[in-house]
C-alpha cells in the first residue's frame, strides 16, 4: 500500500476506532461482537454525513483498527491514569464527553503501544478525528492532553 493510501486508511481505521470504542462504552458491547460488527456492516461502507461528519469507512486498515480497539480495551486502566494526570485540577475522566473520552483513548493508546506511528503524527490524526465531532476549541483540547502524554510516554 501506498504511503498516502496508507494514511488515508489509517485515518479512516482510526475513525472508526473511536467510533466503535464509543459504541462499546455506552452499550457494553462484547469485544468479538464489536469488532464481528465493524467488519460485516461498518469497515468498507460510507458513513451518513449527519452522524458522523464527512468522512467514509471505503479504506480503513482494518489490522490496524482491530489493534487500537483491542489494544485500548486491553489498557484501559493504564490508558485512563495517563488521560487523568493530564487533566486540570477538578478534572476528572467522568466529565468528559463521551466521545472525547474515546478519542483521547485511542490517541493515548497510539502513542503508549504503537511506536512505529511518530507522536507528531498520532496526536495530529486525532486532533483531526474530534474535529469531526467537536468544534475547533475542542479539538485543541485534544491536541493538548495527547501532547502532554506523548512527552511523557516518549520523552
Amino acid at each position: 500500500m501506498s504511503t498516502p493510501a496508507r494514511s488515508k486508511a489509517r485515518s479512516a481505521a482510526r475513525l472508526a476506532a473511536v467510533q466503535a470504542l464509543y459504541q462499546q462504552h455506552m452499550e457494553g458491547t462484547a469485544m468479538a461482537r464489536l469488532l464481528d460488527e465493524f467488519h460485516q456492516h461498518r469497515l468498507g461502507r460510507d458513513i451518513d454525513e449527519d452522524d458522523f461528519g464527512d468522512a467514509e469507512y471505503a479504506d480503513a486498515e482494518v489490522p490496524f483498527f482491530d489493534d487500537v480497539v483491542r489494544g485500548v480495551d486491553a489498557r484501559r486502566d493504564e490508558i485512563d491514569a495517563a488521560i487523568a494526570g493530564k487533566l486540570s485540577a477538578g478534572w476528572s475522566l467522568t466529565r468528559l464527553d463521551k466521545a472525547m473520552l474515546q478519542v483521547l483513548r485511542a490517541g493515548t493508546y497510539e502513542l503508549l503501544a504503537r511506536a512505529d506511528v511518530p507522536a507528531a503524527v498520532a496526536i495530529n490524526e486525532y486532533v483531526e478525528v474530534a474535529k469531526a465531532f467537536f468544534d475547533d476549541g475542542q479539538a485543541k483540547f485534544v491536541n493538548g492532553i495527547l501532547d502532554a502524554v506523548a512527552k511523557e510516554a516518549r520523552g
